[in-house]
């Protein structure tokens, strides 16, 4: 039986509010603002609490699941707190429903109360080792043998390797048929045709797990948009949705076609990316609003772990806050190992405070670390001496110049100037947009009007920039791609001399990579704009066999590249020192 309440306090978020407020487990600002919405739901008179909806989904999961191992499944408190807040509330809508007459003519319409489920999605954000992935099988399987109706469920990942984790766990429990549903469903021949009632009905098959009772199926889809629009999936479970390069917004894509089904449910679980100001940026800011309270969306169940301070980093009793399942399903050990790696190899420092504490750290370093990143005091170098480089082989979205000031032996100040045009502003996701404001704020990129960049336009600003800061530009690097056009007007205007075409690749950039590199660990590039520092927080540098290294743009339409210009303005001086 059915108890429904709209004002009981839901059971296992009961429990966890008491020992937050005993201080028995420290909580961060996301899971407060959190608590802070499930408090508004409980006060609410239209919101209904079914305490039945998430015992029957524990109850099926101790009785008939399995760890990965074989194992007997104990459900964790936190996947109670996590499954309670997103099946166990409801709300009423009326609505018309067609009653078909007695005798089988005709009927009619009356009006009804229809009970919904009021959560279609949740987004779990929490550390490494919280076994998120054991929670979307339970999921998974709980709709697919529990829900009578035909459910088409998919589950993707930034690999397929990565999505098949969630049906191993399945797979496991299958072939151990612990409990008396599964031993039921498993029973019989895959292979028999003669009796239907011999034949299994719940097996692993090519195309997924399928269900045969109510042709019920689990498949992995690719994480791409071409493959995930349209598909009409009832339950869907995406894994490590911020962890991949991924340019577009897949959850939006489930939900195109999720929508068109009654109490759909997307589950979006995920560590903390260390690919920044792409669509995962733009979701979390969707997040930030719906947990303060700027957006009202009740559908959404947000549970977001993180540590809320870098300096909690070397406090134990604070990690719990980045990982609730820390001591269960993975040990303290663990952690303080990645701590001491951290603090010893800082080139892997950013990753470890993203996966494991949820810290994620402005720019994340490839070639060049967190440290070397970070911008100077700002400093103006009127009249004096430069090398510039200029990077144009974006034409038609971005063109990059930077200026190199030679101070002392091996110091240089460091300034950007860069512009993009205004059809490209515009077509930015929301939090790169954001970023970009922040440039033109500071005055290191400025957006022309049109399509395509201008580079006369170009040419003339650069110009007027040049003589209302007094800058004397003495050589002049630059990439040959699509630069035929100012590099001439510059050799009419100024001269020739000093101009020095920088080609890309291997033979040209490996070492004068390797030599700003040292510049950078030394702090010897003193660079103050906030422009330069996210540039240098995105470099990515190949290297081969040989220890060869060149710049690979990764993400190169979504950011402003002044490394490649600083590079090019760098091998314009080494090659003319005398200038100097």
């Amino acid at each position: 039986m059915e108890l429904l309440s709209n004002t009981a306090v839901p059971r296992y978020y009961g429990e966890f509010r008491e020992k937050v407020i005993a201080g028995e487990i420290p909580v961060n600002e996301n899971v407060s603002l959190q608590m802070n919405r499930i408090d508004d739901l409980i006060a609410d008179p239209a919101m209904y609490y079914d305490d039945e909806a998430v015992e029957r989904f524990i109850k099926f999961c101790e009785a008939e699941l399995c760890l990965t191992d074989g194992s007997d499944m104990v459900m964790l408190d936190t996947f109670k707190l996590w499954a309670e807040d997103v099946l166990s509330w409801f709300y009423f809508v009326e609505r018309s429903v067609y009653i078909p007459d007695t005798e089988g003519f005709g009927g009619h319409y009356v009006r009804r109360r229809i009970k919904k489920r009021l959560r279609n999605k949740q987004y779990l954000i929490v550390g490494r080792g919280a076994s998120k992935t054991v929670y979307e099988t339970c999921i998974q399987a709980y709709f697919e043998n529990c829900d009578k109706s035909t459910t088409e469920q998919i589950t993707t990942a930034p690999t397929m390797n990565m999505a098949d984790a969630v049906m191993s766990t399945y797979r496991t429990a299958i072939a151990r048929s612990k409990g008396p549903l599964f031993q039921f469903l498993t029973a019989g021949d895959i292979h028999a045709t003669s009796n239907k009632t011999d034949r299994v009905k719940l097996a692993s098959t090519k195309k997924g797990i399928q269900n045969f009772l109510t042709n019920s199926i689990l498949e992995i889809k690719p994480m791409r948009i071409d493959k995930l629009q349209g598909l009409r999936c009832k339950i869907a479970t995406i894994d490590e949705w911020l962890s991949g390069d991924i340019k577009e917004d897949v959850v939006g894509a489930i939900e195109q076609g999720a929508s068109k089904n009654e109490n759909y449910l997307i589950i979006a679980v995920s560590s903390e990316g260390t690919v920044r100001n792409g669509p995962g940026d733009t979701i979390k800011m969707e997040l930030m609003d719906i947990l303060k309270g700027t957006y009202n969306n009740p559908h959404v169940s947000i549970w977001w772990y993180r540590l809320d301070s870098i300096d909690e980093v070397g406090d134990p009793s604070k990690w719990v806050k980045a990982n609730p399942n820390i001591g269960i399903t993975v040990s303290y050990e663990t952690y303080q190992l990645d701590v001491e790696r951290a603090e010893k190899s800082p080139s892997v420092r950013n990753d470890i405070l993203a996966k494991r504490f949820g810290i994620p750290a402005e720019g994340y370093t490839y070639y060049f670390t967190y440290e070397e990143t970070l911008p100077h005091r700002y400093r103006s170098y009127w009249k004096m001496a430069c090398s510039m480089g200029g990077d144009m082989s974006q034409g038609d979205d971005f063109c990059a110049f930077t200026f190199m000031f030679p101070l002392q032996k091996d110091v240089f100040g460091i300034k950007c100037r860069s512009y993009i045009s205004e059809r490209t502003m515009f077509k930015l996701p929301r939090a790169m947009r954001e970023k970009y404001d922040s440039f033109v704020e500071e005055g290191s990129l400025i957006v022309l009007p049109g399509s395509i960049l201008n580079m006369m336009e170009v040419y003339e600003d650069l110009d007027r920039f040049i003589l209302d800061n007094s800058y004397d530009v003495r050589t002049f690097g630059y990439d040959p791609y699509n630069a035929q056009e100012f590099v001439e007007r510059w050799e009419q205007e100024n001269t020739p001399y000093g101009v020095v075409k920088v080609p890309q690749g291997v033979r040209t950039e490996s070492v004068p990579l390797g030599e700003l590199k040292i510049l950078s660990e030394d702090r010897c590039l003193l660079f103050d704009e906030e422009l330069m520092q996210f540039c240098m927080g995105n470099c990515v540098a190949l290297t081969d066999n040989n220890g060869n290294k060149k710049l690979y743009k990764a993400r190169r339409e979504q950011k402003i590249d002044n490394v490649a210009a600083m590079l090019d303005a760098y091998v314009a001086f080494k090659s003319f020192p005398d200038f100097f």
